[in-house]
């Protein structure tokens, strides 16, 4: 199916409160040239260098969203041109934004990512060490957070179901804490084969990559 036929497809499955972030890691520029002229205006990716690159074909025409492992050493790269960054996950990580973008008297807007499934492969912060984290953001000027993010494990639609659970009710309760600077607008979960799920448990951001642009070439 093209392009526009997958997208037709999930703007009909999706409600019009959810958010759909096309995910064009791996895709070529024409890919996303596509995809903006049937009126997505937010994209997803997940490496600095190739985001930068596309970034430079589109710029802030594109509400860009950084959903990869954001390494310390390469946030000075992103700083104002990035919408909302997903994957907080460290207070090393938090620190080096504030120091960066205080820098440069801008706003991040960040959602913590939390490693649900406790998988050592993903990154994401244990649910452990989220207390630490939550009070260093309170202390932020620069730094926004502005709610959640998962990738849960594989697994069958309980599982998921579970996981995206879990998700939710720590959304719901840190919404209720009323925390300085953190604000839970935000649930990203779900992408191409467990979008419908997440919805049904409370997700309003959902990644898409594959279900719009088909398979991805690792090789390019």
């Amino acid at each position: 199916m093209s392009i526009a036929e997958n997208l037709d497809k999930i703007r009909e499955s999706i409600p019009e409160y959810v958010n759909l972030v096309a995910v064009s890691k791996t895709k070529p520029i024409a890919d996303i040239k596509e995809a903006y002229d049937l009126g997505i205006r937010d994209f997803g990716e997940n490496k600095v260098q190739e985001f930068l690159t596309k970034y430079e074909k589109f710029g802030n025409d594109i509400r860009w969203h950084f959903i990869g492992h954001l390494q310390v050493n390469k946030v000075k790269y992103i700083v104002g041109k990035v919408f909302l960054i997903h994957s907080l996950d460290s207070v090393k990580l938090l620190k080096e934004l504030e120091k960066r973008y205080s820098k440069e008297n801008l706003y991040a807007n960040a959602l913590i990512e939390i490693n649900i499934g406790r998988e050592e492969s993903k990154s994401g912060i244990l649910l452990e060490n989220l207390d630490e984290l939550l009070k260093e953001c309170e202390n932020c000027n620069n730094v926004k957070i502005k709610g959640l993010m998962t990738v849960i494990p594989i697994g069958d639609e309980e599982s998921n179901k579970k996981y995206f659970s879990q998700m939710k009710n720590l959304f719901e309760k840190l919404k209720s804490m009323n925390l300085k600077n953190i604000e839970m607008k935000y649930l990203s979960m779900g992408m191409t084969g467990d979008y419908k799920t997440a919805i049904s448990k409370g997700a309003n951001v959902v990644r898409i990559g594959q279900g719009i642009f088909g398979k991805r070439d690792y090789s390019k």
